[in-house]
């Protein structure tokens, strides 16, 4: 079945994840556009990880239905060629260079070698990893690892990437490095789906906002409409700390 462009990149309806008697995800309801920046903010244990792993098909949901890049994520095969995924831990081997990593993972994706060595040695130097491409992993500082993890989730050009805390221990130059690269792949026709507890990343670059608390999804909006709501005009920290409060409020749309 073909998709429209108007359709949702993402999208869910009643999505929940339980643990025995711990509900982690609660009824979460998205529609994320195509060629979009979905901003998915929450404190720790909000829930943000185990809803990107649910919408990677890394784990099954209890209940509810999510469909990606017009798949259903209970077809695990058909999503997993059209999304990308870089996890607050990368998933590297210290043992192999750089450029072996890259390559690797060249191969799981059955991306055409020279194509993928051009594409490779492009995002490497893009990200002024190209001098150790051919270094250990192992020898890599974090903020090195960071960088080859986000070169290896948008390898193969994904329809969405999942991108968790993609500016952690980047220094400042990498950090600006990440967000022109983010803006840059919605105008390739990815759809980002970003979680990163830096405000200011979300504010400068995405077109919606989620705010996750307790498992559930407390407000959504623009930047600017979540901001502006009140009669002073507040930060998006401000904004923040209010919907996740001991006492949220209701969603706000």
């Amino acid at each position: 079945m073909s998709r429209s462009p108007a359709d949702p990149a993402i999208e869910t309806e009643g999505l929940t994840k339980r643990y025995d008697e711990t509900t982690v995800v609660d009824d979460l309801e998205l529609s994320v556009p195509a060629e979009s920046v979905y901003g998915f903010l929450g404190p720790n244990g909000a829930g943000k990880t185990t809803t990107m792993r649910m919408l990677t098909t890394l784990i099954r949901p209890t209940s509810g239905t999510a469909r990606v890049a017009g798949h259903s994520v209970a077809d695990r095969e058909a999503v997993v060629g059209h999304v990308g995924f870089l996890p607050e831990e990368p998933p590297l081997y210290d043992e192999l260079t750089g450029r072996e990593q890259l390559r690797y993972v060249a191969g799981l994706r059955d991306m055409d070698e020279r194509a993928a060595d051009e594409r490779i040695d492009a995002l490497l130097d893009r990200f002024d990893l190209l001098a150790d491409a051919d270094d250990r992993v192992d020898t890599y500082s974090k903020g090195m690892k960071q960088k080859a993890a986000l070169v290896q989730a948008i390898l193969h050009e994904p329809a969405v990437v999942f991108l968790d805390e993609p500016t952690s221990g980047l220094d400042p130059r990498a950090a600006r490095t990440v967000r022109d690269l983010i803006s840059e792949l919605t105008d390739r026709g990815m759809t980002v789906f970003l979680s990163t507890h830096i405000l200011p990343v979300v504010e400068e670059l995405a077109d919606t906002v989620g705010v996750l608390y307790d498992g559930d999804l407390v407000a959504e909006d623009s930047p600017e409409r979540l901001t502006h709501r009140a009669e002073a005009e507040r930060s998006l920290e401000e904004v923040f700390l209010d919907v996740t409060s001991e006492e949220p409020a209701a969603v706000e749309r």
